[in-house]
């Protein structure tokens, strides 16, 4: 049986592997970038109603779009089944 500190430190060799850009046995999931200023004007929304209808700020939606942030965990999950299923998301968010 792995004892925990093990188990701990093959992880953490697996994260800096990663990092590095070597192939791990874990499953990684790495989703697209978006470009979240073309999504939101394909999608008709100003920046208000675009920030409203997915409850962002609009001061983070400008940086987002400015390229000064990038979205990351569940925002960017967000974004990238806005992008793909938009008509679906939308009717879900009604």
């Amino acid at each position: 049986m792995i004892s925990a500190f093990d188990s701990i430190a093959q992880g953490l060799q697996e994260a800096i592997d990663l990092n590095n850009g070597k192939e791990v046995a874990a499953k990684t999931h790495r989703l697209e970038s978006v470009d979240v200023a073309e999504l939101r004007r394909n999608l008709g929304l100003t920046q208000m109603e675009f920030a409203s209808k997915f409850c962002i700020s609009v001061s983070t939606l400008r940086h987002w779009e400015r390229g000064d942030r990038t979205p990351h965990g569940p925002a960017l999950a967000l974004l990238n089944v806005v992008a793909k299923e938009p008509q679906a998301v939308m009717r879900a968010l009604a």
